[in-house]
């Protein structure tokens, strides 16, 4: 494998120089030379290609090489870097020193110095590169099983030889414990058939074996259901951004997510355990403080959701709300109904409260002859559904998708219920126009009362009953008046009117004219 060096100087003249000598040497056969003309440009490089050395001008204008090299740090915690200086300056060396720089030569720089310099820096790549190997391979499936089963001792016992002489190199520089766990994986796979599954499953290992291996990050073992364990090996100060990025990199790569629980440093074996605890309780407050992240601390974590006291109150009016199709009040709800008095701490905590919502739902509307249930479509009783969710978040985003599709359905119904009525209301009054009707007695035959039935039917029509009423007399008088053959007073009796003078005026006030007048223009 090639080892990536890359130069940095603003002086063309001094860049080319270094660029022939270092290319050009026969002892550096596995070295590609990069070249960069100032620090942004330099790191716009690293961030498209892995770079293992850096020799950097220490004296740039805008950024200056200390600057740059504290972001390409931040880049590549594992780069080599090298500053060369024409200043004899102690304050340069002491801060490159801080930098951990890996070396620091002064112009002119000689070119035995430089190839002497860079020879051992790529030997110690190299080396670097196969302890990497070795390591990941001196972790044999035997040593890992034996770890793995030593990290889930409630209490530990002794540690075997042979992993304690592999931990014991790793502990020296540091080590913690993380658990990466990948979200959703059981209902996700249930759709895919095994050599689907077998497929997903090599290419995640994969992936995270290869993104530790590059960032020198540590050794993962693969754990029980989609559960990798990672011993950490990197600096302390780059554990945290390069787990960070894992999370990022994995979602880009799959349409699942991440989420990684971590322990804290330690150079002793025992604490090492400790650690391992503390990744494994960080990762199971997923369930309230969410996925696809990074949680490092389940000490500091207090409950934050909580439920509400007042249910049944909340559960009334959400109710109304669906009626109404008010999805805003009814987000409303669903979350004061999480937000109360009681810490949810525990699943089943979510689950009781889930079952006492949609009972007290199915109750109140088993009052109005509706099935919350056969609405719903929902298999049983109890919404199962719920147990394949990993966090609050997502059974609370599930309840709002389904009470506002409830709302929906019942707020269709009711419409559809309405304009049945009205219809029917309609075909009522039709058949009785010979006859006096009244608003009590329709109500009286619907079995509302006469206050509810003339506002049902003022909303939905925007007329008043008596208006409508009228209407429907008008249109069946018009009808009538078409036959010549029929008097008018006995036209004003078949449509319910007894006094004909009331009926005339009653006439001319909708139409505008006597029934005379309105034959004659009709020429009848």
């Amino acid at each position: 494998m090639n080892i990536n060096i890359l130069l940095v100087d603003d002086e063309a003249v001094d860049l080319e120089w270094l660029r022939r000598r270092v290319a050009s040497n026969d002892q550096l056969t596995l070295l590609e030379v990069g070249t960069a003309a100032s620090g942004f440009a330099a790191l716009k490089m690293m961030e498209q290609k892995r770079i293992d050395v850096i020799l950097s001008d220490i004296r740039m204008p805008i950024m200056s090489g200390m600057e740059f090299a504290r972001k390409a740090k931040e880049i590549n915690p594992h780069v080599h870097i090298v500053f060369i200086s024409g200043h004899q300056d102690f304050s340069y060396a002491k801060e490159a020193i801080q930098l951990n720089a890996s070396d620091y030569l002064l112009k002119p720089v000689d070119d035995s110095e430089l190839i002497e310099m860079l020879i051992k820096l790529c030997t110690k790549i190299e080396q670097e590169r196969k302890q990497d190997i070795s390591l990941s391979e001196a972790l044999s499936l035997i040593n890992e099983e034996l770890l793995l089963r030593w990290f889930n001792e409630a209490t530990p016992g002794p540690v075997d030889l042979h992993i304690h002489g592999f931990l014991t190199p790793l502990l020296r520089g540091g080590s913690a414990v993380a658990i990466i766990e990948i979200d959703d994986i059981t209902w996700k796979i249930k759709n895919m058939n095994e050599e689907e599954r077998r497929l997903f499953t090599t290419n995640v290992t994969n992936f995270i074996r290869n993104f530790t291996l590059e960032n020198h990050l540590g050794t993962v073992m693969t754990s029980y259901d989609f559960h990798f364990v990672l011993l950490a090996t990197v600096q302390e100060e780059y554990f945290t951004g390069l787990l960070e990025e894992l999370i990022r990199a994995f979602s880009q790569q799959f349409s699942n997510s991440i989420t990684i629980g971590t322990g804290m440093y330690t150079n002793e074996i025992d604490k090492l355990h400790d650690s391992f605890k503390q990744a494994h309780a960080a990762l199971s407050i997923k369930w309230i403080v969410g996925k696809n992240r990074l949680i490092q601390d389940a000490a500091e974590w207090s409950p934050k959701e909580t439920m509400a006291s007042n249910l049944e109150e909340s559960v009334n009016r959400m109710l109304q709300a669906m009626l109404e199709y008010d999805l805003m009040t009814i987000d409303d709800c669903l979350i004061q109904l999480f937000n109360g008095d009681k810490p949810l701490t525990q699943k089943n905590d979510i689950y009781d409260l889930v079952i006492r919502i949609t009972s007290k739902l199915h109750a109140d509307l088993q009052q109005m002859n509706e099935h919350l249930y056969e609405i719903l479509k929902w298999d049983s009783h109890q919404p199962f559904v719920l147990f394949q969710f990993e966090t609050v978040h997502d059974i609370l985003s599930w309840l709002r998708r389904r009470f506002f599709e409830l709302s929906e359905l019942l707020y269709l119904k009711k419409q559809r219920q309405k304009r049945k009525l009205i219809e029917e209301i309609t075909q009522y009054v039709e058949k009785r126009l010979d006859q006096k009707i009244t608003l009590n007695e329709v109500a009286a035959h619907f079995d509302f009362t006469p206050n509810y039935l003339g506002s049902l039917f003022k909303a939905e029509t925007n007329t008043l009953f008596s208006d409508f009423l009228n209407e429907l007399r008008m249109k069946r008088v018009c009808g009538l008046l078409a036959d010549p053959t029929k008097k008018v007073y006995e036209i004003a009796e078949q449509v319910g009117y007894k006094n004909i003078i009331y009926f005339n005026r009653q006439f001319k006030q909708a139409m505008g004219m006597s029934p005379g007048e309105y034959r004659k223009k009709h020429k009848i």
